[in-house]
């Protein structure tokens, strides 16, 4: 009985390797069952979902010229129910911080105000990076 792509039958494990499973389909032939088709889930061990001689449902993938068959587990099973999407929240309102222009909001910021703000925040964050370092460096007794 020659099994078509799509088909879903029910067949038991033979054997079991790293990368997947090895199942014997009902006209004792042998499909592969990739590591990658067997769970839903990801699968670092296959033997925390299968067991030789465990009879399974899976779906012929492919079946090839040179007869091999490949198949899936999880494609034999029910869609998975999806999770809800989650509503995204739109962003909280900035106000604007000190040393802020009182533009409106719909006004953009053109990229040389951006520039310019950016170059006083780094040089003001730097000029503090720097005095600590003296600080400490003073302070540790070792003249």
């Amino acid at each position: 009985m020659p099994f078509n792509a799509g088909d879903i039958v029910e067949g038991k494990v033979a054997s079991i390797a790293k990368f997947g499973a090895f199942v014997t389909l009902p006209d004792e032939s042998t499909g592969l069952v990739h590591i990658s088709e067997i769970a839903n889930t990801f699968v670092n061990d296959i033997h925390d979902h299968l067991q030789v001689g465990q009879t399974v449902k899976v779906k012929v993938v492919t079946v090839g010229e040179d007869g091999k068959v490949s198949l899936s587990i999880k494609k034999a099973l029910p869609a998975p129910e999806r999770r809800p999407t989650l509503e995204r929240r739109p962003a909280p309102e900035r106000r604007p911080g000190p040393g802020s222009d009182s533009r409106s909001r719909t006004e953009p910021e053109s990229f040389e105000d951006k520039l310019s703000r950016f170059m006083h925040e780094s040089n003001s964050n730097l000029s503090g990076h720097f005095n600590n370092k003296r600080t400490r460096r003073r302070g540790s007794g070792r003249d």
